[in-house]
């Protein structure tokens, strides 16, 4: 495996956790909302990641092959007043977990800054390599 390899496959990782963190900036700014006038709630989204040959030195990366929708059932609250409401009087939310959206957050951020660390460390040691007939 050569040193540039490792540029490519270390930037497909950035590019994938990058639309990972895309999905979950989207589900947590939808944790509130409500089901609008079609009365369907937003449905939290979730990025597929699936591994990819890059060249031909047995290297593999990351590429996002789909990003999908929970199909769990949103939470129902009875709000009989809120124009939202159904029939019935209940107002149904979005089926986001906070907390869950924090989690993938934090390990998307960290997955994302050590593949730009060891990009970094990369260049690093190609320059000291450069270096060492001076």
């Amino acid at each position: 495996m050569s040193m540039f390899s490792i540029f490519n496959v270390s930037g497909s990782a950035v590019s994938a956790q990058s639309q990972r963190l895309n999905a979950v900036a989207s589900n947590l700014a939808n944790v509130e909302a409500v089901a609008g006038p079609d009365g369907k709630a937003y449905k939290a989204r979730q990025v597929v990641f699936q591994t990819v040959p890059m060249g031909d030195e047995g290297t593999a990366g990351v590429k996002v092959v789909q990003v999908k929708e929970n199909q769990a059932e949103g939470r129902k609250v009875m709000d009989p007043s809120n124009p939202a409401a159904d029939a019935e009087g209940y107002v149904t939310h979005s089926n986001v977990n906070a907390v869950e959206e924090m989690v993938n957050m934090i390990s998307a951020s960290r997955a994302y800054q050590n593949n730009v660390e060891m990009m970094n460390t990369a260049k690093s040691l190609l320059l000291k390599t450069l270096q060492m007939g001076q």
